[in-house]
C-alpha cells in the first residue's frame, strides 16, 4: 500500500520560513518524479515544485522561485520543501505527490500525501 505523509507545516509570519516533508512507504522513491502542490480555499491545485527522480532537474512555479527549494533523499525514501521567505498567498494546503514526469501538472502525479497546511500572516 503506497503511503506519503506530509509534515512540518504551520502558522508563521509573512517572512518566515518553514520545511515540509514527505516521508513515502509502498513505493521506490528513486523510481519517481516527486511534487509538492498547494491548493488555497476556492482555487484549483497548483503545482509548486517537481523533482526529478535523479534531482537532475527541478521545476518551480513563477511565484516562488527564488524563495522554495525542492530535494529528494532516495536512500530514506523522502523529499522535502524548503520555503523562505513566507507571503500570505502562500496560505494553502500543501499535498506532497509521486509519478512518472517531473512536470508541474497535476494529472502527472498518481500518489498522493493527505496534505498538511501552510498559514502565513502578513
Amino acid at each position: 500500500q503506497v503511503q506519503l505523509v506530509e509534515s512540518g507545516g504551520g502558522s508563521v509570519q509573512s517572512g518566515g520560513h518553514l520545511r515540509l516533508s514527505c516521508s513515502v512507504s509502498g513505493l521506490t522513491v528513486g523510481s519517481y518524479a516527486m511534487g509538492w502542490f498547494r491548493q488555497a480555499p476556492g482555487k484549483e491545485r497548483e503545482g509548486v515544485a517537481t523533482i526529478e527522480w535523479n534531482a537532475a532537474n527541478a521545476y518551480y512555479a513563477d511565484s516562488v522561485k527564488g524563495r522554495f527549494t525542492i530535494s529528494r533523499d532516495n536512500a530514506n525514501n523522502t523529499h522535502y520543501l524548503q520555503m523562505t521567505n513566507l507571503k500570505p498567498d502562500d496560505t494553502a494546503m500543501y499535498y506532497c505527490a509521486a509519478g512518472t514526469y517531473a512536470f508541474l501538472k497535476a494529472e502527472l502525479f498518481n500518489a498522493w500525501g493527505q496534505g498538511t497546511q501552510v498559514t502565513v500572516s502578513a
